[in-house]
Protein backbone atom coordinates (compact mmCIF):
# COMPACT_ATOMS: atom_id res chain seq x y z
CA UNK A 1 0.00 0.00 0.00
CA UNK A 2 1.31 3.35 -1.06
CA UNK A 3 1.91 6.44 1.57
CA UNK A 4 0.72 8.97 -1.39
CA UNK A 5 -0.15 7.94 -4.60
CA UNK A 6 -0.26 10.70 -7.32
CA UNK A 7 -2.52 10.01 -10.16
CA UNK A 8 -1.92 11.44 -13.61
CA UNK A 9 -4.23 10.63 -16.29
CA UNK A 10 -2.61 11.16 -19.88
CA UNK A 11 -3.85 11.84 -23.80
CA UNK A 12 -1.24 12.71 -26.13
CA UNK A 13 0.93 14.90 -23.04
CA UNK A 14 4.44 14.31 -24.26
CA UNK A 15 5.16 18.18 -24.25
CA UNK A 16 4.79 18.73 -20.72
CA UNK A 17 4.86 14.82 -19.06
CA UNK A 18 8.35 14.92 -18.24
CA UNK A 19 8.07 18.28 -15.94
CA UNK A 20 4.75 17.13 -14.20
CA UNK A 21 6.54 13.86 -13.19
CA UNK A 22 10.05 15.39 -12.20
CA UNK A 23 7.96 18.11 -10.41
CA UNK A 24 5.84 15.83 -8.42
CA UNK A 25 9.10 13.02 -7.43
CA UNK A 26 10.41 16.51 -6.26
CA UNK A 27 7.18 18.04 -4.49
CA UNK A 28 6.39 14.48 -2.55
CA UNK A 29 9.33 12.61 -1.73
CA UNK A 30 7.21 9.54 -0.01
CA UNK A 31 4.93 8.92 -3.34
CA UNK A 32 4.26 6.81 -5.75
CA UNK A 33 3.88 8.81 -9.52
CA UNK A 34 1.19 6.93 -11.46
CA UNK A 35 0.85 8.10 -15.07
CA UNK A 36 -2.49 6.54 -16.89
CA UNK A 37 -2.37 6.81 -21.04
CA UNK A 38 -5.73 6.68 -22.74
CA UNK A 39 -4.35 5.70 -26.16
CA UNK A 40 -1.77 8.75 -26.74
CA UNK A 41 -0.27 8.65 -29.77
CA UNK A 42 2.53 10.71 -28.99
CA UNK A 43 5.73 9.58 -26.77
CA UNK A 44 3.72 10.26 -23.31
CA UNK A 45 4.46 7.32 -22.72
CA UNK A 46 8.09 6.65 -23.04
CA UNK A 47 8.86 9.96 -21.88
CA UNK A 48 6.71 8.97 -18.48
CA UNK A 49 8.74 6.02 -17.87
CA UNK A 50 11.77 7.95 -18.20
CA UNK A 51 11.15 10.56 -15.44
CA UNK A 52 10.33 7.78 -13.21
CA UNK A 53 6.58 7.15 -13.23
CA UNK A 54 4.83 4.09 -12.79
CA UNK A 55 2.91 3.89 -16.45
CA UNK A 56 -0.53 1.37 -16.85
CA UNK A 57 -2.64 2.29 -19.59
CA UNK A 58 -6.72 2.77 -20.16
CA UNK A 59 -8.11 1.56 -23.46
CA UNK A 60 -11.92 2.97 -22.90
CA UNK A 61 -11.20 6.41 -23.91
CA UNK A 62 -12.21 9.06 -21.70
CA UNK A 63 -10.85 10.87 -18.53
CA UNK A 64 -13.99 9.08 -16.59
CA UNK A 65 -12.53 5.81 -17.56
CA UNK A 66 -9.22 6.54 -16.80
CA UNK A 67 -10.34 7.61 -13.13
CA UNK A 68 -11.98 4.31 -12.69
CA UNK A 69 -8.87 1.74 -13.72
CA UNK A 70 -7.23 4.19 -11.20
CA UNK A 71 -9.13 3.98 -8.34
CA UNK A 72 -9.84 0.26 -8.85
CA UNK A 73 -6.51 -0.47 -9.09
CA UNK A 74 -4.65 1.55 -6.59
CA UNK A 75 -4.57 1.26 -2.55
CA UNK A 76 -2.81 4.18 -0.88
CA UNK A 77 -3.03 6.27 2.34
CA UNK A 78 -3.90 9.87 0.24
CA UNK A 79 -4.37 9.86 -3.27
CA UNK A 80 -3.75 13.32 -5.44
CA UNK A 81 -5.04 13.74 -8.71
CA UNK A 82 -3.49 16.48 -11.49
CA UNK A 83 -3.64 17.13 -14.75
CA UNK A 84 -0.21 15.87 -17.33
CA UNK A 85 -0.53 19.58 -18.60
CA UNK A 86 1.31 21.26 -16.53
CA UNK A 87 -1.09 23.73 -15.38
CA UNK A 88 -1.35 22.80 -11.84
CA UNK A 89 1.76 23.39 -9.80
CA UNK A 90 3.42 20.62 -7.60
CA UNK A 91 4.62 22.94 -4.71
CA UNK A 92 0.49 22.97 -3.06
CA UNK A 93 0.27 19.36 -3.13
CA UNK A 94 1.61 19.03 0.39
CA UNK A 95 -1.20 21.13 1.56
CA UNK A 96 -4.09 19.08 -0.19
CA UNK A 97 -2.04 15.90 1.41
CA UNK A 98 -1.91 16.88 4.72
CA UNK A 99 -5.90 18.29 4.78
CA UNK A 100 -6.04 14.18 4.12
CA UNK A 101 -3.67 12.46 5.97
CA UNK A 102 -4.22 14.88 9.03
CA UNK A 103 -6.96 16.36 8.95
CA UNK A 104 -9.21 13.36 8.15
CA UNK A 105 -11.09 14.76 4.88
CA UNK A 106 -12.43 12.68 2.66
CA UNK A 107 -12.09 15.12 -0.65
CA UNK A 108 -9.75 18.31 -0.76
CA UNK A 109 -10.35 20.74 -4.25
CA UNK A 110 -7.70 22.79 -5.41
CA UNK A 111 -9.75 25.68 -5.76
CA UNK A 112 -8.59 27.72 -9.11
CA UNK A 113 -11.35 30.04 -9.31
CA UNK A 114 -10.36 31.90 -6.19
CA UNK A 115 -6.67 32.58 -7.35
CA UNK A 116 -5.37 33.39 -11.05
CA UNK A 117 -7.57 31.25 -13.05
CA UNK A 118 -9.79 34.00 -14.95
CA UNK A 119 -6.61 35.98 -15.68
CA UNK A 120 -4.40 32.96 -16.77
CA UNK A 121 -6.92 30.93 -18.84
CA UNK A 122 -7.08 32.35 -22.20
CA UNK A 123 -10.92 30.78 -22.88
CA UNK A 124 -13.64 32.83 -22.12
CA UNK A 125 -16.44 30.66 -22.61
CA UNK A 126 -14.41 28.13 -20.07
CA UNK A 127 -14.53 30.58 -17.04
CA UNK A 128 -17.96 31.17 -17.88
CA UNK A 129 -18.77 27.82 -17.52
CA UNK A 130 -17.00 27.55 -14.49
CA UNK A 131 -18.97 29.77 -12.77
CA UNK A 132 -21.83 28.30 -14.29
CA UNK A 133 -21.73 24.95 -12.58
CA UNK A 134 -20.30 25.70 -9.62
CA UNK A 135 -23.29 27.89 -8.94
CA UNK A 136 -25.75 25.13 -10.16
CA UNK A 137 -24.55 22.57 -7.41
CA UNK A 138 -23.79 24.79 -4.84
CA UNK A 139 -27.19 25.80 -5.40
CA UNK A 140 -29.00 23.11 -5.94
CA UNK A 141 -26.94 20.73 -3.59
CA UNK A 142 -26.56 23.32 -1.03
CA UNK A 143 -22.50 23.61 -0.51
CA UNK A 144 -19.69 25.84 -1.04
CA UNK A 145 -17.60 23.89 -2.93
CA UNK A 146 -15.05 26.81 -4.56
CA UNK A 147 -14.24 25.29 -8.12
CA UNK A 148 -16.10 22.20 -9.11
CA UNK A 149 -14.28 21.34 -12.17
CA UNK A 150 -10.84 21.26 -10.66
CA UNK A 151 -9.02 18.51 -11.64
CA UNK A 152 -6.58 19.01 -9.05
CA UNK A 153 -8.10 16.83 -6.00
CA UNK A 154 -6.85 14.67 -2.95
CA UNK A 155 -8.87 12.02 -1.72
CA UNK A 156 -8.68 9.96 1.24
CA UNK A 157 -9.07 5.79 0.52
CA UNK A 158 -12.42 5.14 1.98
CA UNK A 159 -13.80 7.85 -1.18
CA UNK A 160 -11.80 6.18 -3.52
CA UNK A 161 -12.87 2.95 -2.39
CA UNK A 162 -16.95 3.65 -2.34
CA UNK A 163 -16.85 6.22 -5.30
CA UNK A 164 -19.20 4.87 -8.07
CA UNK A 165 -17.58 6.35 -11.41
CA UNK A 166 -19.98 6.16 -14.09
CA UNK A 167 -18.86 9.09 -16.25
CA UNK A 168 -16.70 8.31 -19.24
CA UNK A 169 -15.54 11.59 -19.85
CA UNK A 170 -14.91 14.93 -18.29
CA UNK A 171 -18.42 15.09 -16.46
CA UNK A 172 -16.34 13.07 -13.78
CA UNK A 173 -15.19 16.22 -11.77
CA UNK A 174 -18.62 17.13 -11.47
CA UNK A 175 -19.57 13.53 -10.50
CA UNK A 176 -16.99 13.18 -7.45
CA UNK A 177 -18.12 16.96 -6.43
CA UNK A 178 -21.93 15.63 -5.96
CA UNK A 179 -21.21 12.36 -4.47
CA UNK A 180 -19.39 13.96 -1.66
CA UNK A 181 -21.52 16.10 -1.28
CA UNK A 182 -24.71 14.03 -1.65
CA UNK A 183 -22.35 11.61 1.46
CA UNK A 184 -21.94 14.01 3.54
CA UNK A 185 -18.21 13.53 3.32
CA UNK A 186 -15.54 15.92 4.57
CA UNK A 187 -14.64 18.62 2.60
CA UNK A 188 -11.70 21.03 1.78
CA UNK A 189 -10.97 23.80 -0.27
CA UNK A 190 -7.20 25.07 -1.07
CA UNK A 191 -6.45 27.83 -2.65
CA UNK A 192 -3.98 27.02 -5.39
CA UNK A 193 -2.48 28.91 -7.94
CA UNK A 194 -3.13 28.12 -11.86
CA UNK A 195 -0.98 28.69 -14.99
CA UNK A 196 -2.52 28.04 -18.15
CA UNK A 197 -1.15 25.28 -20.86
CA UNK A 198 2.56 26.36 -22.39
CA UNK A 199 2.70 26.92 -25.66
CA UNK A 200 2.03 24.02 -28.44
CA UNK A 201 -0.24 22.39 -25.69
CA UNK A 202 -3.87 21.58 -26.49
CA UNK A 203 -6.54 21.35 -24.11
CA UNK A 204 -8.75 17.93 -24.80
CA UNK A 205 -11.81 19.58 -23.44
CA UNK A 206 -14.37 21.01 -26.00
CA UNK A 207 -16.08 23.75 -24.72
CA UNK A 208 -19.34 23.39 -25.50
CA UNK A 209 -20.05 19.92 -26.06
CA UNK A 210 -18.52 18.44 -22.71
CA UNK A 211 -19.96 21.79 -20.99
CA UNK A 212 -23.26 20.16 -22.23
CA UNK A 213 -22.28 16.64 -20.81
CA UNK A 214 -21.71 18.52 -17.70
CA UNK A 215 -25.19 20.13 -17.57
CA UNK A 216 -26.88 17.28 -18.04
CA UNK A 217 -25.05 15.79 -15.27
CA UNK A 218 -26.18 17.47 -12.94
CA UNK A 219 -29.83 17.57 -14.19
CA UNK A 220 -29.12 13.41 -13.72
CA UNK A 221 -27.61 13.68 -10.59
CA UNK A 222 -30.03 15.87 -9.19
CA UNK A 223 -32.99 13.84 -10.19
CA UNK A 224 -31.12 10.33 -8.68
CA UNK A 225 -30.08 12.17 -5.68
CA UNK A 226 -32.71 14.73 -4.73
CA UNK A 227 -35.58 13.01 -6.14
CA UNK A 228 -38.54 14.92 -3.79
CA UNK A 229 -36.56 17.96 -5.35
CA UNK A 230 -36.72 17.58 -8.83
CA UNK A 231 -40.31 15.47 -8.92
CA UNK A 232 -41.89 18.00 -6.13
CA UNK A 233 -40.42 20.85 -9.49
CA UNK A 234 -42.27 18.75 -12.15
CA UNK A 235 -45.32 18.60 -10.35
CA UNK A 236 -45.45 21.93 -9.41
CA UNK A 237 -44.42 22.76 -13.34
CA UNK A 238 -47.88 20.54 -14.40
CA UNK A 239 -49.81 22.00 -11.88
CA UNK A 240 -49.39 25.04 -12.99
CA UNK A 241 -49.53 24.31 -16.41
CA UNK A 242 -52.58 22.67 -16.37
CA UNK A 243 -54.11 25.56 -13.55
CA UNK A 244 -53.95 27.92 -16.42
CA UNK A 245 -55.87 26.40 -19.02
CA UNK A 246 -58.31 24.96 -16.39
CA UNK A 247 -58.82 28.39 -15.35
CA UNK A 248 -60.70 30.13 -18.50
CA UNK A 249 -62.93 26.91 -18.68
CA UNK A 250 -63.91 27.26 -14.83
CA UNK A 251 -65.12 30.82 -15.40
CA UNK A 252 -66.91 30.39 -18.58
CA UNK A 253 -68.88 27.30 -16.95
CA UNK A 254 -69.55 29.64 -13.78
CA UNK A 255 -71.37 32.30 -15.86
CA UNK A 256 -73.02 29.97 -18.45
CA UNK A 257 -73.30 26.64 -17.29
CA UNK A 258 -71.74 25.30 -19.80
CA UNK A 259 -68.33 23.43 -20.58
CA UNK A 260 -67.22 25.32 -24.00
CA UNK A 261 -63.92 23.25 -24.68
CA UNK A 262 -64.16 19.41 -23.45
CA UNK A 263 -60.93 18.47 -25.21
CA UNK A 264 -59.33 21.02 -22.66
CA UNK A 265 -60.90 19.82 -19.68
CA UNK A 266 -60.14 16.64 -20.45
CA UNK A 267 -56.57 17.06 -20.90
CA UNK A 268 -55.69 19.37 -17.57
CA UNK A 269 -57.57 16.69 -15.79
CA UNK A 270 -54.61 14.02 -16.90
CA UNK A 271 -52.19 16.76 -16.73
CA UNK A 272 -53.19 16.91 -12.87
CA UNK A 273 -53.61 13.33 -12.79
CA UNK A 274 -49.56 13.64 -14.05
CA UNK A 275 -48.56 16.39 -11.42
CA UNK A 276 -49.86 13.78 -8.51
CA UNK A 277 -47.94 10.92 -10.15
CA UNK A 278 -44.81 12.89 -10.02
CA UNK A 279 -45.17 13.92 -6.49
CA UNK A 280 -45.86 10.82 -5.08
CA UNK A 281 -43.04 9.38 -7.28
CA UNK A 282 -40.96 11.47 -5.76
CA UNK A 283 -42.16 11.10 -2.29
CA UNK A 284 -41.15 6.91 -2.49
CA UNK A 285 -37.53 7.88 -4.91
CA UNK A 286 -36.42 9.70 -1.72
CA UNK A 287 -37.39 7.20 0.60
CA UNK A 288 -34.84 4.75 -1.87
CA UNK A 289 -32.65 7.43 -1.72
CA UNK A 290 -32.49 7.63 2.21
CA UNK A 291 -31.82 3.95 2.54
CA UNK A 292 -28.66 3.94 0.25
CA UNK A 293 -27.27 6.43 2.25
CA UNK A 294 -27.47 3.69 5.20
CA UNK A 295 -26.97 1.27 3.51
CA UNK A 296 -23.33 3.43 2.42
CA UNK A 297 -22.74 4.64 5.41
CA UNK A 298 -22.56 0.71 6.91
CA UNK A 299 -20.24 0.09 3.46
CA UNK A 300 -18.32 2.87 4.90
CA UNK A 301 -17.21 1.30 8.34
CA UNK A 302 -16.60 -2.02 6.11
CA UNK A 303 -13.95 -0.01 4.07
CA UNK A 304 -12.51 1.75 7.34
CA UNK A 305 -11.74 -2.02 8.60
CA UNK A 306 -10.13 -2.91 5.00
CA UNK A 307 -7.57 0.52 5.00
CA UNK A 308 -6.48 -0.67 8.71
CA UNK A 309 -6.14 -4.03 8.07
CA UNK A 310 -4.16 -2.83 4.86
CA UNK A 311 -1.90 -0.19 6.94
CA UNK A 312 -1.16 -3.00 9.20
CA UNK A 313 0.63 -5.53 6.73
Amino acid sequence: MDKIAVLIPCYNEAKTITKVVSDWKAALLEATIYVYDNNSSDETVKLAKEAGAVVRHEHQQGKGNVIRRMFREIDAEAYLMVDGDDTYPAEFGQALIDKVLVEQADMVVGDRLSSTYFTENKRPFHNLGNTIVMKSINTLFKNDIKDIMTGYRAFSYRFVKTFPVLSKGFEIETEMSIHAVDKNMQIENVVIEYRDRPEGSESKLNTYSDGIKVLKTIARLYRCYKPMGFYASLSTLLAIISTVFLVPVLATYAHTGKVPNFPTLIVCGFVYMAAIISFFAGLILSALVQENRQNFEMKLNDREDEFRKLRER
